[in-house]
């Protein structure tokens, strides 16, 4: 098993990251999606916590096929995709198959709290800071607009970012997440971790720069619009997985005789912070959730 934990500072508030924060997710999930792959909706609905209170579940199929380097592709199935499931009881985020996130307020926080989820300080080398200002991202994902050494907020009067922004910034919040990946296939463990986190790395980097940069169209918005906005988004997202895959006259794959699972999840911190998944009970084992696959 291979962790990291993410530090992603960002110059907002903790209110505006809630709402900035699902704003991005939903326009960037509509914009990756295409060709039959992309992010569908499969639930989007509200559940309570026993700490936290009420908050929000939502299960997506993530379509990756084409994104696969060859090297994987050689023992990955044709048609793939990760199932997440993420409990947003905010200002905690609990994503199954691999992320828990809290972003902190209060004090002022850029990056430097060496255990922000009370149980035991991360290692140090596990520990990886990205500079949503200056940290390189794929080619295929850059924008001048989302550029934030250009990026100016009419509304908040923010921006442009430049050097040594994270300690000159106000406001100043960080995004921690810890990130766990698990695969168990001999001579392949390491590199496909490596790969699983190369990949996580490079979402939350675009992600959270993409927030900042769309600041002036989410900025102002409260709970209820940005909850609207996610609902048609996830909607549009849908339907264009849905129909590229039947006008490729691909039907849903059917249950398959033989299948290959992906273990990539932090259930025992599920645990600890009380949520249960349908696989979970008190008296049995806590089998891992997976990410599934189906054959050729």
């Amino acid at each position: 098993m291979l962790m990291k934990e993410y530090r992603i500072c960002m110059p907002l508030t903790v209110d505006e990251y809630r709402i900035g924060q699902l704003y991005m997710i939903s326009k960037h999930s509509s914009e990756q999606t295409g060709g039959g792959e992309g992010v569908e909706v499969v639930r989007n609905e509200p559940q309570s916590h026993p700490q936290h209170g009420i908050g929000q579940l939502t299960e997506k199929r993530i379509y990756l096929s084409s994104k696969l380097p060859s090297w994987m592709r050689t023992f990955v199935p044709r048609i793939f995709y990760i199932t997440e499931k993420a409990w947003n009881f905010y200002p905690y985020t609990i994503t199954e198959y691999t992320v828990i996130s809290h972003p902190v307020w209060g004090t002022r926080d850029n990056g430097n709290n060496d255990n922000v989820f009370g149980d035991s300080p991360s290692p140090p080398e596990s520990v990886c800071h990205l500079d949503i200002l200056t940290d390189p991202i794929p080619d295929r994902h850059y924008k001048q607009s989302e550029d934030l050494s250009h990026w100016v907020s009419k509304k908040t009067g923010r921006g442009p970012l430049v050097a040594d922004w994270r300690n000159k910034s106000e406001p100043i919040m960080c995004s921690y997440k810890r990130v766990q990946c698990s695969f168990e296939v001999y001579g392949l463990q390491g590199r496909t971790e490596e790969f699983i986190h190369k990949n996580i790395r490079d979402i939350l980097l675009v992600g959270h720069r993409q927030a900042v940069a769309w600041t002036d169209e989410w900025h102002g918005m409260n709970l209820e619009e940005v909850r609207e906005y996610e609902k048609e988004l996830q909607e549009q997202t849908n339907s264009k997985v849905k129909s590229t895959q039947s006008n490729a006259g691909s039907a849903p794959p059917p249950r398959p005789a033989f299948s290959r699972s992906l273990s990539v999840t932090d259930e025992p911190a599920l645990k600890k912070l009380g949520v249960k998944t349908p696989a979970m009970s008190d008296s049995q084992p806590h089998p891992p959730v997976r990410l599934h696959s189906t054959p050729e």
